[in-house]
Protein backbone atom coordinates (compact mmCIF):
# COMPACT_ATOMS: atom_id res chain seq x y z
CA UNK A 1 0.00 0.00 0.00
CA UNK A 2 1.15 3.53 -0.79
CA UNK A 3 -0.25 5.97 1.76
CA UNK A 4 -1.28 9.47 0.82
CA UNK A 5 0.92 10.81 3.60
CA UNK A 6 3.53 9.46 5.98
CA UNK A 7 3.98 11.41 9.21
CA UNK A 8 7.06 10.76 11.32
CA UNK A 9 6.50 11.91 14.91
CA UNK A 10 3.29 11.51 16.92
CA UNK A 11 3.58 14.62 19.07
CA UNK A 12 1.16 17.57 18.87
CA UNK A 13 2.28 18.55 15.35
CA UNK A 14 2.19 15.08 13.80
CA UNK A 15 -1.00 14.01 15.54
CA UNK A 16 -2.77 17.26 14.58
CA UNK A 17 -1.77 16.81 10.94
CA UNK A 18 -2.89 13.16 11.03
CA UNK A 19 -6.27 14.07 12.48
CA UNK A 20 -7.07 16.70 9.87
CA UNK A 21 -5.73 14.72 6.93
CA UNK A 22 -7.66 11.56 7.80
CA UNK A 23 -10.78 13.59 8.50
CA UNK A 24 -10.45 14.92 4.94
CA UNK A 25 -10.25 11.36 3.60
CA UNK A 26 -6.50 10.86 3.18
CA UNK A 27 -4.78 7.55 3.93
CA UNK A 28 -2.25 8.40 6.64
CA UNK A 29 0.42 6.42 8.47
CA UNK A 30 1.67 7.96 11.71
CA UNK A 31 5.08 6.65 12.85
CA UNK A 32 6.67 7.20 16.26
CA UNK A 33 9.79 5.65 17.72
CA UNK A 34 8.30 5.38 21.25
CA UNK A 35 5.55 3.03 22.41
CA UNK A 36 2.44 5.12 23.09
CA UNK A 37 1.46 6.60 25.41
CA UNK A 38 4.92 7.91 26.24
CA UNK A 39 6.25 10.40 28.76
CA UNK A 40 7.35 13.74 27.41
CA UNK A 41 9.16 16.29 29.59
CA UNK A 42 7.16 19.49 29.24
CA UNK A 43 5.66 22.19 31.44
CA UNK A 44 2.35 21.27 29.85
CA UNK A 45 0.80 24.71 29.47
CA UNK A 46 -1.65 24.71 26.57
CA UNK A 47 -3.54 27.65 25.13
CA UNK A 48 -7.30 27.07 25.00
CA UNK A 49 -7.08 28.67 21.55
CA UNK A 50 -6.16 25.25 20.11
CA UNK A 51 -9.77 24.09 20.58
CA UNK A 52 -10.75 26.46 17.76
CA UNK A 53 -8.82 24.32 15.30
CA UNK A 54 -10.56 21.02 16.13
CA UNK A 55 -14.10 19.73 16.52
CA UNK A 56 -13.02 17.87 19.66
CA UNK A 57 -13.76 18.03 23.38
CA UNK A 58 -10.37 18.33 25.09
CA UNK A 59 -11.76 18.33 28.63
CA UNK A 60 -10.86 14.66 29.33
CA UNK A 61 -7.14 15.46 29.03
CA UNK A 62 -7.01 18.83 30.79
CA UNK A 63 -5.37 18.06 34.12
CA UNK A 64 -6.24 21.42 35.68
CA UNK A 65 -6.81 25.04 34.66
CA UNK A 66 -5.05 28.17 35.88
CA UNK A 67 -5.87 31.84 36.22
CA UNK A 68 -3.59 32.79 39.12
CA UNK A 69 0.11 33.41 38.56
CA UNK A 70 2.92 34.08 41.04
CA UNK A 71 6.17 35.74 39.95
CA UNK A 72 9.43 36.12 41.86
CA UNK A 73 12.71 37.87 41.18
CA UNK A 74 15.72 35.93 42.48
CA UNK A 75 13.33 34.10 44.82
CA UNK A 76 12.14 37.38 46.35
CA UNK A 77 9.95 40.36 45.48
CA UNK A 78 6.89 38.13 44.94
CA UNK A 79 3.89 39.21 42.91
CA UNK A 80 0.66 37.24 42.67
CA UNK A 81 -2.10 38.19 40.27
CA UNK A 82 -5.09 36.76 38.45
CA UNK A 83 -5.50 36.93 34.70
CA UNK A 84 -8.81 38.39 33.56
CA UNK A 85 -9.21 36.11 30.57
CA UNK A 86 -12.20 34.51 28.88
CA UNK A 87 -11.03 30.94 29.48
CA UNK A 88 -8.34 29.79 31.91
CA UNK A 89 -5.08 28.29 30.71
CA UNK A 90 -4.92 24.52 30.40
CA UNK A 91 -2.35 22.41 32.18
CA UNK A 92 -1.87 18.93 30.73
CA UNK A 93 0.26 15.83 31.09
CA UNK A 94 1.84 15.31 27.70
CA UNK A 95 1.59 11.53 27.92
CA UNK A 96 -2.21 11.73 27.98
CA UNK A 97 -2.63 14.87 25.85
CA UNK A 98 -0.50 13.64 22.94
CA UNK A 99 -2.02 10.17 23.05
CA UNK A 100 -5.50 11.68 23.01
CA UNK A 101 -4.71 13.47 19.75
CA UNK A 102 -3.28 10.28 18.27
CA UNK A 103 -6.40 8.31 19.24
CA UNK A 104 -8.62 10.95 17.64
CA UNK A 105 -6.62 10.59 14.42
CA UNK A 106 -6.97 6.81 14.62
CA UNK A 107 -10.71 7.19 15.10
CA UNK A 108 -10.79 9.08 11.81
CA UNK A 109 -8.88 6.27 10.08
CA UNK A 110 -5.18 6.96 10.58
CA UNK A 111 -2.84 3.98 10.91
CA UNK A 112 -0.36 4.09 13.79
CA UNK A 113 3.04 2.44 13.95
CA UNK A 114 4.38 3.25 17.40
CA UNK A 115 7.54 1.71 18.87
CA UNK A 116 8.87 2.05 15.30
CA UNK A 117 12.07 3.91 14.50
CA UNK A 118 12.58 5.68 11.18
CA UNK A 119 16.04 4.65 9.97
CA UNK A 120 16.25 6.42 6.62
CA UNK A 121 14.33 7.84 3.66
CA UNK A 122 14.48 7.46 -0.10
CA UNK A 123 12.79 9.66 -2.70
CA UNK A 124 11.27 7.54 -5.48
CA UNK A 125 10.32 10.35 -7.86
CA UNK A 126 6.63 10.56 -7.09
CA UNK A 127 6.61 9.36 -3.47
CA UNK A 128 8.74 8.85 -0.38
CA UNK A 129 9.90 5.60 1.09
CA UNK A 130 10.61 5.63 4.82
CA UNK A 131 12.80 2.82 6.09
CA UNK A 132 11.80 1.77 9.59
CA UNK A 133 12.69 -0.77 12.26
CA UNK A 134 9.50 -2.60 11.20
CA UNK A 135 9.27 -2.48 7.39
CA UNK A 136 9.85 0.05 4.63
CA UNK A 137 6.72 1.99 3.80
CA UNK A 138 5.78 4.41 1.00
CA UNK A 139 3.74 7.59 0.90
CA UNK A 140 2.98 10.20 -1.73
CA UNK A 141 3.83 12.97 0.77
CA UNK A 142 5.87 13.16 3.95
CA UNK A 143 5.57 15.31 7.09
CA UNK A 144 8.66 15.47 9.31
CA UNK A 145 7.34 16.11 12.83
CA UNK A 146 10.01 14.27 14.79
CA UNK A 147 11.08 17.13 17.05
CA UNK A 148 14.32 18.89 17.91
CA UNK A 149 16.34 15.68 18.09
CA UNK A 150 14.80 14.02 15.05
CA UNK A 151 16.87 13.26 11.93
CA UNK A 152 14.21 13.83 9.26
CA UNK A 153 15.03 17.50 8.61
CA UNK A 154 18.66 16.65 7.82
CA UNK A 155 17.68 13.63 5.76
CA UNK A 156 15.39 15.90 3.71
CA UNK A 157 18.24 18.34 3.08
CA UNK A 158 17.36 21.10 5.57
CA UNK A 159 20.93 21.62 6.78
CA UNK A 160 20.80 25.35 7.48
CA UNK A 161 17.62 25.84 9.47
CA UNK A 162 17.34 29.16 11.32
CA UNK A 163 16.90 28.75 15.05
CA UNK A 164 18.19 29.79 18.42
CA UNK A 165 19.35 26.85 20.47
CA UNK A 166 17.75 26.63 23.89
CA UNK A 167 17.57 23.97 26.52
CA UNK A 168 15.31 22.90 29.37
CA UNK A 169 15.55 20.63 32.38
CA UNK A 170 12.33 19.42 34.00
CA UNK A 171 11.15 17.23 36.86
CA UNK A 172 7.71 16.13 37.99
CA UNK A 173 7.60 15.57 41.76
CA UNK A 174 4.40 14.63 43.54
CA UNK A 175 3.25 17.59 45.66
CA UNK A 176 0.05 18.49 47.44
CA UNK A 177 -1.71 21.25 45.54
CA UNK A 178 -3.25 24.42 46.97
CA UNK A 179 -7.07 24.78 46.73
CA UNK A 180 -6.64 27.12 43.77
CA UNK A 181 -3.86 26.09 41.35
CA UNK A 182 -1.17 28.71 40.80
CA UNK A 183 1.46 28.85 38.04
CA UNK A 184 4.86 30.02 39.34
CA UNK A 185 7.49 31.90 37.34
CA UNK A 186 10.94 32.79 38.69
CA UNK A 187 13.07 35.38 36.91
CA UNK A 188 16.64 36.32 37.74
CA UNK A 189 18.09 32.93 38.67
CA UNK A 190 18.70 32.09 35.02
CA UNK A 191 20.38 34.28 32.42
CA UNK A 192 18.27 34.46 29.26
CA UNK A 193 15.48 32.31 30.64
CA UNK A 194 13.29 31.57 33.62
CA UNK A 195 12.31 28.82 36.04
CA UNK A 196 8.75 27.56 36.48
CA UNK A 197 6.47 25.42 38.57
CA UNK A 198 3.24 24.48 36.79
CA UNK A 199 0.40 22.72 38.62
CA UNK A 200 -1.24 19.48 37.53
CA UNK A 201 -4.05 17.57 39.18
CA UNK A 202 -1.54 15.11 40.65
CA UNK A 203 1.49 17.31 41.28
CA UNK A 204 3.67 19.85 39.54
CA UNK A 205 6.06 20.21 36.62
CA UNK A 206 9.18 21.98 37.81
CA UNK A 207 11.56 23.21 35.17
CA UNK A 208 14.02 25.77 33.95
CA UNK A 209 14.80 26.89 30.44
CA UNK A 210 17.37 29.02 28.64
CA UNK A 211 15.89 30.48 25.48
CA UNK A 212 18.59 32.74 24.02
CA UNK A 213 21.92 30.94 23.91
CA UNK A 214 24.92 30.98 21.65
CA UNK A 215 25.64 27.67 19.95
CA UNK A 216 28.85 27.31 22.00
CA UNK A 217 27.45 28.43 25.39
CA UNK A 218 27.02 25.80 28.06
CA UNK A 219 24.49 26.02 30.89
CA UNK A 220 24.14 23.66 33.81
CA UNK A 221 20.51 23.98 34.87
CA UNK A 222 20.70 21.36 37.61
CA UNK A 223 21.92 23.50 40.54
CA UNK A 224 19.50 26.30 39.71
CA UNK A 225 16.54 23.96 39.45
CA UNK A 226 17.57 22.29 42.70
CA UNK A 227 17.74 25.68 44.44
CA UNK A 228 14.30 26.63 43.14
CA UNK A 229 12.76 23.27 43.98
CA UNK A 230 14.00 23.58 47.55
CA UNK A 231 11.71 26.61 48.02
CA UNK A 232 8.81 24.15 47.56
CA UNK A 233 10.42 21.65 49.96
CA UNK A 234 11.34 19.39 47.06
CA UNK A 235 14.63 17.53 46.78
CA UNK A 236 15.06 17.48 43.03
CA UNK A 237 17.55 14.62 43.31
CA UNK A 238 14.71 12.26 44.23
CA UNK A 239 12.50 13.23 41.25
CA UNK A 240 12.99 11.96 37.68
CA UNK A 241 14.64 14.68 35.59
CA UNK A 242 14.61 15.13 31.84
CA UNK A 243 16.72 17.48 29.75
CA UNK A 244 15.91 18.40 26.17
CA UNK A 245 16.98 20.92 23.51
CA UNK A 246 14.71 23.64 22.13
CA UNK A 247 14.77 24.88 18.53
CA UNK A 248 13.50 28.43 18.94
CA UNK A 249 12.15 30.53 16.08
CA UNK A 250 14.79 32.91 14.72
CA UNK A 251 13.31 33.99 11.42
CA UNK A 252 11.14 32.75 8.58
CA UNK A 253 12.57 29.94 6.49
CA UNK A 254 11.65 27.43 3.83
CA UNK A 255 9.67 24.57 5.39
CA UNK A 256 8.97 22.52 2.27
CA UNK A 257 10.86 20.47 -0.25
CA UNK A 258 9.86 17.91 -2.87
CA UNK A 259 6.65 16.30 -1.57
CA UNK A 260 7.62 16.93 2.08
CA UNK A 261 7.25 19.56 4.81
CA UNK A 262 8.60 20.18 8.31
CA UNK A 263 6.20 20.67 11.21
CA UNK A 264 6.41 21.24 14.95
CA UNK A 265 9.79 21.75 16.55
CA UNK A 266 11.46 20.26 13.48
CA UNK A 267 10.23 23.48 11.85
CA UNK A 268 11.75 25.59 14.69
CA UNK A 269 8.43 27.10 15.75
CA UNK A 270 9.09 27.48 19.52
CA UNK A 271 8.16 30.95 20.81
CA UNK A 272 11.38 33.00 21.38
CA UNK A 273 9.92 34.91 24.34
CA UNK A 274 8.02 32.31 26.36
CA UNK A 275 9.37 29.07 24.80
CA UNK A 276 5.76 27.97 24.23
CA UNK A 277 5.82 24.97 21.95
CA UNK A 278 2.53 23.04 22.03
CA UNK A 279 0.26 25.63 20.40
CA UNK A 280 2.70 26.48 17.55
CA UNK A 281 3.33 22.78 16.98
CA UNK A 282 -0.39 22.09 16.65
CA UNK A 283 -0.86 25.11 14.39
CA UNK A 284 1.94 23.94 12.11
CA UNK A 285 0.34 20.48 11.99
CA UNK A 286 -3.00 21.96 10.99
CA UNK A 287 -1.38 24.10 8.29
CA UNK A 288 0.69 21.17 7.03
CA UNK A 289 -2.48 19.09 6.70
CA UNK A 290 -4.17 21.84 4.68
CA UNK A 291 -1.18 22.04 2.35
CA UNK A 292 -0.97 18.26 1.86
CA UNK A 293 -4.71 18.11 1.15
CA UNK A 294 -4.27 20.73 -1.57
CA UNK A 295 -1.26 18.91 -2.99
CA UNK A 296 -3.21 15.64 -3.14
CA UNK A 297 -5.94 17.52 -4.99
CA UNK A 298 -3.40 18.57 -7.61
CA UNK A 299 -2.51 22.12 -6.56
CA UNK A 300 1.09 22.53 -7.82
CA UNK A 301 2.26 25.16 -5.32
CA UNK A 302 0.48 23.77 -2.27
CA UNK A 303 3.60 22.98 -0.27
CA UNK A 304 5.14 26.36 -1.00
CA UNK A 305 1.85 27.72 0.30
CA UNK A 306 2.57 26.01 3.62
CA UNK A 307 5.85 27.88 4.00
CA UNK A 308 4.06 31.13 3.13
CA UNK A 309 1.16 30.45 5.50
CA UNK A 310 3.49 29.76 8.43
CA UNK A 311 5.38 32.99 7.74
CA UNK A 312 2.17 35.01 7.41
CA UNK A 313 0.56 33.63 10.57
CA UNK A 314 3.04 32.34 13.13
CA UNK A 315 6.14 34.07 11.75
CA UNK A 316 4.51 37.49 11.66
CA UNK A 317 3.88 37.20 15.41
CA UNK A 318 7.26 35.68 16.22
CA UNK A 319 9.08 38.65 14.74
CA UNK A 320 7.52 40.75 17.50
CA UNK A 321 8.10 38.03 20.10
CA UNK A 322 11.79 38.00 19.19
CA UNK A 323 12.02 41.78 19.67
CA UNK A 324 10.33 41.51 23.04
CA UNK A 325 12.65 38.68 24.10
CA UNK A 326 15.74 40.67 23.09
CA UNK A 327 14.67 43.63 25.20
CA UNK A 328 13.39 41.61 28.17
CA UNK A 329 16.45 39.38 28.52
CA UNK A 330 18.85 42.28 27.93
CA UNK A 331 17.64 43.98 31.13
CA UNK A 332 15.48 41.43 32.99
CA UNK A 333 15.55 43.29 36.33
CA UNK A 334 14.16 46.46 34.76
CA UNK A 335 11.69 44.45 32.69
CA UNK A 336 10.48 42.67 35.83
CA UNK A 337 10.02 45.96 37.69
CA UNK A 338 8.28 47.78 34.85
CA UNK A 339 6.44 44.79 33.40
CA UNK A 340 5.58 41.95 35.75
CA UNK A 341 4.89 44.25 38.70
CA UNK A 342 2.11 46.01 36.81
CA UNK A 343 -1.30 44.54 37.78
CA UNK A 344 -2.38 44.44 34.13
CA UNK A 345 0.63 42.44 32.94
CA UNK A 346 -0.74 39.05 33.99
CA UNK A 347 -3.97 39.66 32.12
CA UNK A 348 -2.04 40.87 29.08
CA UNK A 349 0.17 37.77 29.03
CA UNK A 350 -2.85 35.52 29.60
CA UNK A 351 -4.70 37.13 26.72
CA UNK A 352 -1.59 36.79 24.55
CA UNK A 353 -1.29 33.10 25.38
CA UNK A 354 -4.99 32.59 24.64
CA UNK A 355 -4.75 34.34 21.28
CA UNK A 356 -6.95 37.27 22.37
CA UNK A 357 -4.24 39.88 21.62
CA UNK A 358 -1.26 39.85 19.28
CA UNK A 359 2.44 40.10 19.98
CA UNK A 360 2.53 43.26 17.87
CA UNK A 361 0.13 44.99 20.27
CA UNK A 362 1.86 43.72 23.41
CA UNK A 363 5.41 44.37 22.23
CA UNK A 364 4.81 47.94 21.13
CA UNK A 365 3.31 48.83 24.52
CA UNK A 366 6.09 47.01 26.38
CA UNK A 367 8.85 48.71 24.39
CA UNK A 368 7.36 52.13 25.05
CA UNK A 369 7.18 51.37 28.78
CA UNK A 370 10.75 50.07 28.89
CA UNK A 371 12.09 53.07 26.96
CA UNK A 372 10.51 55.39 29.51
CA UNK A 373 12.01 53.27 32.29
CA UNK A 374 15.51 53.48 30.82
CA UNK A 375 15.25 57.25 30.36
CA UNK A 376 14.10 57.70 33.96
CA UNK A 377 16.93 55.50 35.24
Amino acid sequence: MVFDCLIVGAGPAGASAAYHLTKAGAAVLLIDRAPLPRDKPCGGGVSPQVAQWFDLDFSPVISTTVRRVRYTWKLGDPIEAEADITEPLWMVRRSTFDHFLVKQAQAQGATLWDNTKATGITFLGDRWQVHTSRDPVEGRYLIAADGARGPLAKWLGFRDRRFLMGGALEAEPQLSLPPEPVAHFEFGLLKNGYVWNFPKADGYSLGGGVFRTGRSEKYDLRPILAKYAATFDVDIATAPRHGHPLLIWDGDQTLHTQRAVLAGEAACVVDPFTAEGIRPAMWSGVQAAIAIQRAIAGEPDALAGYTAAMADTWGSQMRWAKRLAQVFYQAPGLAYRLGMQRPSSTTTMGRLFCGEVTYAEVTQRALNRLNIGWLSG
